[in-house]
């Protein structure tokens, strides 16, 4: 039986998928393989619970990003 995947569909800003880009270059990796092991990480590490030092600051980031996009009625940050 094949492997259950779902896909993501996110608009970021140019900036942003850059790095996210140039992270994934330099480093030999896809960008869906990136957020896999993010995923794992954070399921194994979670934030609730204390996780990665950054992960608070991550998170924090995010949640700015999305109420900035809420308030330009979903433009990009």
């Amino acid at each position: 039986m094949a492997e259950e995947r779902r896909a993501i569909h996110a608009y970021l800003s140019a900036e942003s998928h850059d790095v996210w880009q140039t992270i994934a270059d330099e480093e030999g990796i896809s960008l869906s393989g990136f957020l896999e092991a993010l995923a794992a990480d954070m399921g194994e590490h979670p934030p609730e619970q204390g996780g990665h030092p950054r992960w608070d600051e991550v998170i924090r980031r995010a949640r700015r990003v999305d109420a900035a996009r809420r308030r330009r009625g979903g433009a990009a940050a």
